[in-house]
């Protein structure tokens, strides 16, 4: 039987009914299913897989390739979730046309909605990718493809720049956009967003007052030993995969692994002809 999937009209009926979204940020097929068991909603390909899966300093190294390759593996999971894919930095900023060749490579290779980062500037290439029947999710705030010019500490601190992401809220709802992330902004700006617009906004780092949340997997597992500060920690997987890798290399090193269990030998006969056959390799002077 045919598992239905979540879609974006999900999330909009699930504001309309007061329903928390959740969503974690994943990269590749475990990750996926493991969220996926765990009833989340969405799960979003991020652009964060330049820093915790490949260890760059930022967002700004990722490339289309990268998404593609794991969006590919999140897809393999087969999840119920909302899979929604990153459009990494440059991969819309040249224009529709790029942006519309970019978006469509993510939704045939299995997302069913991509993400954009910025706002009023990024109203014109929402628009022409919902046309193109494309779900957009926005997102707003701290935009990491935009910190070189921006920063990345906490935004909508001061009225002017509250109105500007208030404004900018509004305008990517009429381009189309059926959700939006709102990433490390002061609370209030996050809360009056979410009560003005019809659409879910999802938060991180920026307060309870959203329609949903949405953590990076390897933060909220432990994944990450220096996981930002609005990253709350429910294990401390990177911990436990160190202890299971001393376990396994003590006991290699002291030839307790492997054990019995985790071994097979030859039949008897065969290993009986295995020698003679050896042995007459090496009567005849061959190897």
């Amino acid at each position: 039987m045919s598992v239905r999937r979540v879609t974006p009209s999900d999330f909009i009926k699930a504001k309309k009914r007061g329903e928390k979204i959740v969503m974690v940020t994943a990269y590749d097929y475990y990750q996926a299913r493991a969220a996926d068991e765990a009833g989340v909603d969405g799960i979003l390909v991020g652009d964060s897989l330049g820093m915790v899966v490949m260890g760059f300093q930022s967002t700004l190294p990722v490339t289309m390739g990268m998404i593609l390759h794991h969006l590919r593996a999140v897809v393999n999971a087969n999840p119920r979730s909302l899979v929604v894919a990153d459009m990494p930095f440059m991969s819309y900023e040249l224009g529709r046309k790029e942006a519309l060749r970019n978006a469509s490579k993510l939704i045939r290779r299995g997302a069913g909605a991509v993400k954009l980062e910025g706002g009023i500037e990024i109203v014109g290439i929402v628009e022409s990718l919902v046309k193109a029947g494309i779900p957009v999710m926005g997102h707003l705030g701290l935009n990491p493809q935009r910190s070189l010019a921006r920063g990345m500490g906490l935004k909508g601190k001061k009225a002017d720049e509250a109105l500007e992401l208030i404004e900018a809220a509004h305008a990517l709802e009429e381009a189309g956009v059926f959700s939006i992330v709102i990433e490390y902004t002061a609370r209030e700006v996050a809360e009056i967003i979410t009560k003005r617009l019809r659409i879910p906004t999802i938060c991180i780092g920026s307060g309870p007052g959203c329609d949903g949340q949405i953590l990076v997997f390897h933060d909220l597992v432990g994944l990450n030993p220096n996981p930002p500060p609005f990253a709350k920690k429910y294990s401390d997987a990177y911990r436990i995969f160190v202890d299971a890798i001393k376990s396994y290399a003590d006991e290699a090193r002291r030839g307790l692994f492997p054990d019995v269990a985790r071994y097979w030998s030859m039949d008897p006969e065969e290993l009986v002809a295995l020698d003679n056959a050896l042995k007459r390799q090496k009567e005849s002077g061959s190897r």
